[in-house]
């Protein structure tokens, strides 16, 4: 069977990550989980002492980066330059600051001939802002996940709770709505839905009513 390119792109808690990571599970795929990348570059920067606005030393250290992502059923492993950063990365003070690195053009740059070099082979899967329509515009499959934003904030809120970070759901509506305007303002690749992309509403959708809906449109698609 064909290995295909399967991007899906939406905004923050819209269950693109978990849904491509399960769809990855049942095909067999790579899933390539583009923002750990972002959060992993955001780390690297933190532990180096580099300020987002010194391009120099951000030139220098995407250089010098190494960003491996290692597949396990349970959940990746993010290698940041040798060290696994799976979670380190998750932490609260590495979300905003991936959300405000991403937005760089050298960083972007530097992060999508990864993606495309990850990706290269067919039989992946990415979820990020702008994989359909800047890393992979021409993926076998497009996706585009969107659900309202108190839900939306009720996962991520859950998700804290689960590991014990006490923030309160307004907070991370605030913060949420905060990242869909600078994910969707932003001048160099923007959250937007390519053309040619399946728009899913997953608010009242469970995980695995998600990947069963895009696992019915990739094998229908293989029917034809």
């Amino acid at each position: 069977m064909q290995k295909y390119v399967i991007a899906i792109d939406g905004p923050a808690a819209s269950g693109k990550s978990t849904t491509a990571r399960q769809l990855a599970k049942a095909l067999e795929y790579v899933y390539i989980d583009t923002g750990a990348m972002y959060r992993a570059c955001g780390l690297d920067a933190l532990n180096k002492g580099i300020r987002l606005d010194d391009l120099p030393a951000l030139q220098q250290m995407l250089a010098q980066i190494s960003i491996n992502i290692i597949y396990r059923p349970e959940g990746n492993r993010i290698i940041l330059n040798g060290e696994d950063v799976s979670q380190r990365i998750r932490e609260a003070d590495i979300t905003r600051l991936s959300s405000e690195i991403a937005i760089i053009g050298i960083v972007r740059t530097r992060m999508v001939e990864l993606q495309r070099e990850m990706g290269s082979q067919g039989g992946v899967i990415m979820d990020g802002r702008d994989i359909g329509t800047v890393v992979f515009p021409h993926a076998d499959f497009k996706f585009y996940m969107v659900a309202d934003v108190k839900e939306r904030a009720l996962r991520r809120w859950k998700e804290y709770q689960a590991k014990g970070e006490n923030t309160s759901l307004e907070a991370i509506r605030q913060e949420l709505i905060w990242r869909d305007k600078n994910d969707s303002s932003r001048a160099i690749s923007p959250l937007k839905k390519a053309d040619d992309a399946y728009e899913i509403n997953t608010t009242n959708m469970s995980i695995p009513q998600q990947v069963d809906y895009l696992l019915k449109i990739i094998e229908g698609a293989n029917a034809h």
